[in-house]
């Protein structure tokens, strides 16, 4: 899985740090969206699978 982010759509609701937190952290300043890991690991992919669907922003996009 690759993950990407777009910044410029977040809205710093935090909800990808809750769910996927080893993939995702949020910039000190304004609380955007921090990628962590573009490749992460097999073992996280349903808590980043879960962080895009409750992106209320929909700045989360996962492809293969």
């Amino acid at each position: 899985m690759k993950v990407t982010v777009d910044e410029s759509k977040c809205v710093a609701a935090g909800q990808c740090v809750v769910h996927a937190g080893a993939v995702f952290d949020q910039r000190d300043e304004d609380g955007v969206v921090i990628l962590l890991s573009e490749n992460p690991s097999e073992d996280l992919a349903d808590d980043v699978r879960q962080a895009a669907a409750v992106c209320p922003a929909s700045a989360i996009l996962l492809t293969r």
